[in-house]
């Protein structure tokens, strides 16, 4: 059986005692006490030369290590690490490379480095587990949208939005928010479109200001960005990995700012944002790109932004409504309720393939569904 920790010195001294015997079979007593002859035999010629303190394990650290790395380099590492105290060992060698430094220990070895100048918490090694994530083919194709949980400043609260651009993990927009109202959102998207242009789809979660109000799907955000021609798709409720890109987004940006600072006021907090997402995208090295950053991965969009809302069309064999108070109009002598946040809009009305069957669309989305077929409550 194996030898204990406990035991192992008065093992050791028994098994070399008997090894010196005379005639001794070194393979049958190697085996009756659980070693390996290549062990056997170390151990037997140790206690020959050195005696009993020969037994004991010899520090396994070298005299010397000529592959250790360099002061330079650690100086260099060390440097990087506290400029940016969120990164590992692959990121940190991504960063260095493409600055064009050459010879530089594996990711491993930096990671040891920053062990052994008490850079990395050893409580922090499991906290995190990635998420699954699927990727769209090209930028633009999918932005994803929400808030990072709200804090304090020195004078009021900060709100960040941000919006991430799903191929590319390039941050289209985070801004300091002093509320989550749809003006707020709607000011910041404006000038995000501005820049980089439309995307096809956005996807968002359940909540203020653009989630699901109590019966239906829109609100005056979501109808503002079909409008646009964008697409509008909601996360499951509690199932945050619908957004999982923004989700740890939002975890990186509170390692890498958030974590341990205070800051005066939405100016600050806003100037801490600018130049932490240029970092972002510009230099930090992303393990899901493959070490490569979001703004290599990333172009603007081809749809520029229209200063003026594009009119609300229909087809000639369309039959159109106009949406009233309440969110509410009339087909076939039926008050149907879509969103108060339709109110004033025309929306159209298309037969299916099943008779009594209608669909409501605004514009190329589908809002809803008629059935005729069922009793007026």
């Amino acid at each position: 059986m194996p030898w204990e920790e406990v035991s192992v010195m008065s093992q050791r001294k028994e098994m070399a005692d008997l090894a010196q015997r005379e005639g001794v079979n070194m393979r049958d007593l190697c085996r009756r006490f659980g070693v390996s002859p290549t062990t056997g035999y170390k151990w037997r010629e140790r206690h020959r030369v050195g005696g009993e303190a020969a037994l004991a394990d010899l520090p396994r650290r070298p005299h010397h290590s000529p592959g250790r790395t360099g002061p330079a380099i650690e100086e260099m590492v060390l440097k990087v690490r506290d400029a940016h105290p969120a990164w590992g060992g692959r990121k940190l060698r991504a960063w260095l490379s493409a600055r064009g430094h050459e010879l530089l220990p594996s990711p491993s070895t930096i990671t040891a480095i920053l062990r052994r100048h008490d850079r990395i918490d050893p409580s922090e090694g499991g906290k995190h587990r990635a998420w699954q994530r699927f990727e769209h083919l090209e930028p633009n194709q999918l932005w994803q949208m929400d808030f990072k949980g709200h804090f304090a400043l020195m004078e009021g609260r900060c709100h960040p939005l941000t919006v991430l651009d799903d191929h590319s993990r390039f941050s289209l927009g985070l801004e300091a928010c002093g509320d989550e109202k749809t003006q707020t959102v709607q000011q910041r998207l404006i000038n995000i479109f501005r820049r980089y242009g439309l995307p096809e789809r956005m996807v968002m979660d359940n909540g203020s200001p653009w989630g699901l109000d109590a019966e239906h799907h829109h609100t005056l955000l979501s109808v503002w960005l079909l409008r646009l021609g964008i697409g509008v798709s909601h996360g499951r409720p509690h199932h945050p990995q619908t957004q999982g890109k923004d989700e740890r987004f939002h975890r990186t940006l509170k390692a890498e700012v958030l974590r341990g600072n205070t800051f005066r006021d939405m100016k600050h907090c806003q100037e801490a944002f600018d130049d932490w997402r240029g970092v972002y995208n510009l230099e930090r090295p992303h393990e899901a790109l493959g070490m490569a950053t979001p703004t290599s991965r990333y172009h603007v969009s081809h749809r520029p932004f229209p200063e003026q809302l594009p009119p609300v069309e229909y087809g000639p064999r369309d039959k159109v409504r106009r949406v009233q108070d309440q969110g509410r109009f009339t087909w076939k002598g039926r008050n149907v309720k879509i969103s108060t946040a339709f109110k004033g809009l025309p929306v159209a009305v298309r037969p299916t393939s099943t008779d009594g069957l209608w669909e409501v669309f605004f514009m190329t989305n589908k809002i809803c569904q008629i059935d005729l077929r069922q009793p007026v409550d």
